[in-house]
């Protein structure tokens, strides 16, 4: 099961049935089956208060994901902050077709990153953040 929740903020206005429908699509792709993902949307203190007390590290970020995965079922929590998802819309901003505006585009971009994340694809080595963004590029297209 897929939930959305927030802390601080409003559940951004996503289309959920398709949201679910494609994060379950995509981790098809990567042989894997949904279990519970819960995705916490949050505002910038909050997720700073999760990266301290849980990663202590002290700064602000986009996503935190919390994997519980076994075996080939995807679980775990997923924290966005949409203060910084709206501020990395406004720096990168790159208009696509499919998307109405760059804010959604990036919302899209990071729920799907946690969930590649949860599929074993990582982004901190060398050459990984390249392909996590090859891996996010071809799930939006998807959407």
């Amino acid at each position: 099961m897929i939930s959305y929740n927030s802390e601080n903020v409003k559940v951004p206005q996503i289309r959920r049935r398709d949201t679910s429908a494609w994060i379950k699509k995509v981790a098809a792709l990567h042989g894997k089956k949904v279990g519970d993902i819960a995705y916490i949307f949050c505002d910038d203190e909050k997720i700073l208060e999760v990266n301290r007390q849980y990663l202590q590290h002290d700064y602000y970020t986009d996503i935190i994901t919390f994997d519980y995965s076994e075996d080939d079922v995807i679980s775990g929590d997923i924290f966005i902050s949409l203060d910084t998802v709206r501020t990395n819309a406004e720096q990168f901003a790159t208009q696509s077709e499919r998307f109405k505006s760059p804010y959604e585009q990036e919302l899209h971009r990071v729920i799907i990153h946690g969930v590649l994340h949860l599929c074993g694809i990582n982004d901190k080595g060398p050459g990984e953040r390249e392909i996590m963004e090859q891996n996010e590029n071809e799930a939006l297209a998807l959407l």
